[in-house]
């Protein structure tokens, strides 16, 4: 393994760019080797990176170089890669995730919600910079899930859980214009699920809102419930099951959104776009108290998606 240094002087006057500097070695979660001197593992993007802040400290009236340091023995490696450990950023999160887990008692299910998201935020903050990931990331992460799972249960208390079972490929000629039920006051799962089945399954479909999971009738498709058709299996969620289901999991674009829907649904690996779109539809599951309106809007935002995705995929 190899790592890129940056040699960096300032200016003792120059405290606006040495705090700029140092803002940008914090961003990019440089280990510090001694003062003035911050690693990075070795990478093009490192590399670009640090000759960036290179460039800033140069501006000010400072100098800065960028070195690669490679051929390192087994034990400099170790030493090297132990300054990037992240642990006890990691428990600091881990300790306020236990003390929200313990508010539920008091706190709604919304407002835990809110508090959720700026821990979530840190996390994935730190996971960025966590170029060694190891058992405290692992922890975090869990303790993350079990309060999300938590919390959801709180909001919803009729949410799926996942069964164990293989997912059979099914001909989409056998699935058109039907009626598709889920519960009401759809949430991320749900209504990415109906975009899906719209635009790539049964675009005659008919949805209908249940209050209850018990009031879905004979012939009509479920999802998104226990007993129904399609729900979550093993560790997919129900948008990864019909992606599954109807032989659509191959297309990268869509892939990627299945990667969206399971982290906002049940958490697991970070996507960087998450909050917004959670925001975003939050928003407006807020503003439309009609389900079928609020569903024609969700599809307009993983339309947008969608054409995001498969542009970067492209």
């Amino acid at each position: 393994m190899s790592f890129i240094a940056l040699f960096v002087s300032l200016p003792t006057k120059a405290s606006t760019g040495r705090m700029r500097v140092w803002r940008s070695v914090k961003a990019l979660g440089c280990a510090t080797l001694r003062d003035g001197v911050y690693l990075l593992p070795d990478s093009a993007d490192s590399a670009a990176a640090l000759d960036e802040v290179a460039a800033q400290a140069v501006e000010v009236g400072g100098s800065g170089e960028v070195y690669r340091l490679s051929g390192c023995e087994e034990a400099q490696e170790a030493a090297l890669s132990a300054l990037f450990d992240r642990g006890e950023e990691y428990a600091g999160i881990a300790e306020e995730i236990k003390e929200l887990g313990r508010s539920l008692t008091y706190l709604d299910g919304a407002a835990a919600a809110r508090k959720l998201q700026p821990l979530v935020r840190r996390f994935e903050q730190v996971a960025r910079i966590d170029f060694f990931p190891g058992e405290a990331q692992r922890q975090t992460l869990s303790l993350l899930d079990e309060l999300r799972d938590a919390i959801t249960r709180r909001m919803s208390p009729d949410e799926p859980t996942a069964r164990q079972a293989d997912v059979p490929r099914l001909d989409r000629a056998d699935y058109q214009g039907r009626t598709w039920a889920t519960r009401a006051r759809p949430w991320v799962d749900r209504l990415a699920s109906a975009w899906l089945i719209r635009r790539f399954i049964d675009s005659d479909a008919r949805f209908v809102w249940l209050g209850s999971p018990a009031d879905c009738r004979d012939g009509w498709l479920g999802f998104d419930f226990d007993g129904a058709a399609f729900s979550h299996v093993g560790a997919k969620v129900t948008f990864e099951t019909l992606l599954a289901s109807f032989g659509l999991e191959s297309d990268p674009a869509l892939a990627r959104l299945g990667e969206l829907v399971h982290c906002l649904d049940v958490g697991g690996l970070p996507v960087a776009e998450a909050l917004g779109i959670e925001s975003l539809l939050a928003g407006l599951r807020a503003s439309e108290p009609d389900d079928d309106a609020l569903l024609a809007r969700a599809c307009e935002v993983f339309d947008w998606l969608l054409k995001s995705y498969a542009d970067k995929t492209t």
